[in-house]
């Protein structure tokens, strides 16, 4: 853990506010749930929370499915990181940050297929892989996340594709919910 050197005093009804510079580099967005932690040592650790994350292996084997099914590299990510990775190696992608692009998409809702246009990079730094596919991941209004499929150059979505993405965004997003 690291010091940022800003300190912050709590108000009467107990809030504390997170520099705008911090919420902007660790992504935290009005509205964003934080999972509070405490240390015996008296330390209060906020981290961001992931409902998505919090299904680990069952994503893993979800995007597992999804690319034996599809033959094609799958992903699940939450609204900030690759969670799950299918069909690619999987060091390259797991735990990297997503987008802005990706971000974008997820923000504004809709599927992308890339016979719609140009493919969606996947992760930050991580030129190597595009979606051919993302479909954002809704549970009660909120985008938590998206199922992507990673095409090779110069292969386009099929509806197949955009139908599995499509199902497996929707199945999560009621898991979610109930």
């Amino acid at each position: 853990m690291k010091a940022t050197g800003i300190v912050r005093r709590i108000d009467d009804l107990g809030r504390v506010v997170i520099p705008k510079e911090i919420r902007r580099t660790m992504r935290i967005r009005e509205g964003d749930p934080l999972e509070i932690y405490t240390e015996k040592d008296g330390e209060v650790i906020f981290k961001k929370y992931s409902p998505i994350g919090e299904l680990g292996d069952f994503a893993a084997n979800y995007v597992e499915t999804l690319a034996k099914a599809s033959g094609h590299g799958a992903c699940i990510t939450d609204r900030d990181n690759v969670i799950a990775v299918s069909g690619l190696p999987k060091k390259e992608l797991i735990e990297k940050p997503v987008s802005s692009e990706l971000e974008n998409v997820m923000n504004e809702k809709i599927i992308v297929s890339y016979k719609d246009g140009k493919p969606v990079s996947v992760a930050d730094g991580v030129e190597k892989y595009n979606a051919g596919v993302v479909v954002p991941i809704v549970s009660e209004g909120d985008t938590i996340g998206s199922v992507l499929f990673i095409l090779k150059d110069g292969e386009t979505a099929s509806e197949v594709e955009e139908k599995l993405a499509e199902s497996a965004a929707g199945f999560l997003g009621k898991h979610m919910e109930g």
